[in-house]
C-alpha cells in the first residue's frame, strides 16, 4: 500500500485510483489511510500502531487525524468550503487550504447548462456533423453565421456561479442544470456574427409567432452588418416554437427565394 503511496507522488487520491486498478478483488483503502501509514512510517519508523507514548511534544495542530478528517469531509461533501471545515474542525482556514493543495485538490467551479431531453441529443449530433461538414467546405463557415440567442431576467434566481466548486484532484466538468422560471421581468434579444455584435432588442415577456415575425420584419437591427456579410449569412435558431411557427418559416422562405432571383438577375447582366 506504501509502495502505490509513493508510485503516486504522495497523491492519496490517485494512490487509491492505482491500488483499485492492481488489485480489483481486493477492498480499496480509504484516502485517510494512506496517508496515515505514511505518517506514522515518517514519525515511528513502522507501519505498527504505537502503543506507547514518544517522549517530547505532541502535535496538536496538524496531526494525521486532522488530515484524515480533512480529506473525509472533502470526500463526503466535494462542494463544501474550507471556511467550513475550517469552522467545524476548530482549526485555521489557512491549514485546511494546506492539506488540500499538498493533495493536489482543487476548486473547479460548476457550470451552469441548459437543461436537455433525451431526445435532444440525437438532433444535436446531427446538427455538429452537418457544421462540421460545413467548416470543411468553407473554413470562414462560422464567421458568416449569426448567432442568435435571448435571456430572461428577474430579480429571482441570480447564482454567483463563482461560490459554486468542488473540491477534486481532476477537474470533474459539473454542470448544474438551471430550472425555468414563470413569470420574468423583460426578455433580451442579442445576435454575433463574425465581428459584429447586434442588439440588445427587447422582445415581449410571453414570444409567440406573430411577435417573433414582427421582430424580424420591423425591429431586426442589420443596418451595421455589411452587404456582403448580410447576403452570405445563415440565421441561427435555436428550435423554440416561435422560431418554428408557420409564419417565420414562411418569411425565411421568402427571403431566400428573393435572394437567389437578385442572384440570378445579377449573373445576368
Amino acid at each position: 500500500m506504501h509502495f502505490v503511496y509513493g508510485l503516486a507522488n504522495g497523491n492519496a487520491r490517485q494512490a487509491r485510483r492505482i491500488y483499485n486498478d492492481r488489485y480489483p478483488n481486493r477492498q480499496v483503502p480509504y484516502i485517510s489511510t494512506f496517508i496515515r501509514i505514511h505518517q506514522r512510517l515518517m514519525e515511528t519508523g513502522s507501519f505498527a500502531r504505537r502503543t506507547t507514548d514518544i517522549p517530547g511534544r505532541p502535535r496538536t495542530t496538524r496531526t494525521p487525524a486532522l488530515e484524515e478528517a480533512v480529506l473525509n469531509a472533502i470526500e463526503h461533501h466535494p462542494e463544501t468550503s474550507t471556511r467550513k471545515i475550517a469552522a467545524d474542525l476548530h482549526v485555521s482556514h489557512k491549514l485546511v487550504w494546506t492539506i488540500l493543495r499538498e493533495q493536489q485538490l482543487y476548486p473547479y467551479h460548476i457550470q451552469r447548462v441548459q437543461a436537455l431531453l433525451p431526445r435532444d441529443f440525437p438532433q444535436r449530433l446531427i446538427f455538429c456533423r452537418w457544421m462540421q461538414q460545413k467548416i470543411a467546405r468553407n473554413p470562414q463557415f462560422v464567421a458568416e453565421v449569426l448567432f442568435t440567442d435571448e435571456a430572461n431576467f428577474s430579480r429571482n434566481a441570480i447564482v454567483n456561479f463563482h461560490n459554486n466548486h468542488l473540491w477534486c484532484d481532476e477537474n470533474p466538468h459539473a454542470i448544474l442544470e438551471s430550472h425555468f422560471q414563470v413569470q420574468f421581468a423583460f426578455n433580451v434579444w442579442v445576435g454575433i456574427i463574425g465581428d459584429f455584435f447586434i442588439g440588445s432588442v427587447f422582445l415581449p415577456l410571453r414570444l409567440n409567432g406573430a411577435s417573433y415575425l414582427h421582430f424580424l420584419e420591423d425591429e431586426l437591427p442589420l443596418e451595421d452588418i455589411p452587404l456582403m456579410l448580410r447576403n452570405r449569412m445563415w440565421f441561427m435558431h435555436d428550435g423554440a416554437p416561435p422560431h418554428f411557427s408557420l409564419a417565420v418559416r414562411q418569411f425565411f422562405f421568402l427571403v431566400t427565394i428573393f435572394f437567389f432571383v437578385i442572384i440570378f438577375l445579377i449573373c445576368l447582366r
